[in-house]
């Protein structure tokens, strides 16, 4: 599968973004999904992530309460809704897919950057 992530940009804190991840090649039904980020500097971290059904949802503890994950299969399409955004959110975005839950993610998109002014 392909995935083209979308959405970023600029925003002042406290402001919100909805990233869009848009898979292509196969039906996204058939994978699990996650958000990840790497802010400048540091490592890639977990975001989020909801299985192939639309449960399992899990969040980092730094987005736990502001960020929504969520998927639309009939559209191909993985969303992460970012409300109450803070400078420490500024960050690559990227998607990733998997078909088995126990698995490393082994599908990436491009990445979307995020950027949250103080």
């Amino acid at each position: 599968v392909q995935l083209q992530a979308s959405g970023g940009g600029l925003v002042q804190a406290g402001g919100s973004l909805r990233l869009t991840c848009t898979a292509s090649g196969r039906t996204l039904r058939d994978y699990h999904m996650g958000w990840f980020r790497q802010a400048p500097g540091k490592e890639r971290e977990f975001v989020a992530r909801i299985a192939r059904g639309g449960i399992g949802i899990q969040y980092a503890d730094s987005v736990k309460g502001r960020f929504t994950i969520s998927r639309d299969n009939a559209k191909q399409s993985l969303y992460l809704q970012m409300n109450s955004l803070e400078p420490e959110d500024t960050a690559v975005y990227y998607c990733a897919a998997k078909t088995v839950l126990s698995a490393p993610y082994d599908q990436w998109g491009q990445g979307t950057l995020v950027t949250v002014s103080s």
